[in-house]
């Protein structure tokens, strides 16, 4: 039986086998999505990884030199914040290998992928019954990220632990907000679909997604 290498929180190393890997998916996802995950994590030999959060990233796929697939997903996402990232990886593997590393990572092969992948999960077994409709019309054209989905990204926070974070679009225009990297910024206009922002120190303006989290300033 292959073994499965899972880089948990702190980047403490364990060594499992494949059937301990559902004690481990107990920790991130909702219970009714254990099973149907685990089939799909084993059936595609997938090298998961459980790592400290990015904050750039919720998670990500690469196929390794040695030929192996990886994904990577954020350990301190909420449940079910972690099953859509994990099912939004594992269809970029099934999408690659179906139609070939020259489709676009988004693109159309993706999005069909991450729909047929994700229907079995949309169900109120799984999901709480008032994020169902959100999530489904999400659905109806799966993007890059489920951050850009304002809808979904903030019924989705609702199930976060409590922190001092705010998306952009909820800063008041002209307040001033503070980044990860401790940069400062004060918020402008809506540009199409990206805030205009402008660093305080240095006068550049810069584009920010609605659901970028940062730290409101008083």
């Amino acid at each position: 039986m292959s073994p499965l290498w899972l880089n948990i929180r702190y980047k403490t190393i364990i060594f499992l086998y494949f059937a301990d890997v559902k004690s481990i998916l107990a920790k991130y996802i909702p219970e009714r999505a254990i099973t149907p995950a685990f089939d799909l994590v084993v059936g595609c030999n997938v090298h998961l990884k459980i790592v400290n959060e990015r904050v750039t990233r919720h998670g990500d796929y690469r196929k390794k030199s040695n030929g192996q697939h990886q994904i990577t997903v954020n350990a301190s996402l909420n449940k079910y914040r972690f099953l859509i990232t994990l099912i939004h990886e594992i269809a970029h593997l099934v999408a690659f290998e179906k139609y070939g590393r020259m489709i676009k990572p988004h693109g159309i092969e993706w999005k069909q992928t991450f729909q047929h992948l994700m229907l079995p999960y949309i169900h109120p077994d799984i999901f709480p019954t008032k994020i169902l409709p959100i999530l489904a019309n999400h659905f109806k054209n799966p993007r890059a990220s489920s951050d850009t989905d304002e809808k979904l990204s903030l019924a989705l926070k609702q199930y976060d632990p409590d922190n001092d974070k705010n998306y952009v679009f909820e800063i008041p225009l002209g307040a001033q907000f503070r980044l990860y990297n401790g940069k400062i910024f004060r918020r402008g206009d809506k540009r199409v679909k990206r805030y205009e922002c402008v660093e305080v120190n240095t006068g550049r303006i810069y584009l920010f997604n609605p659901n970028a989290e940062v730290e409101l300033l008083n």
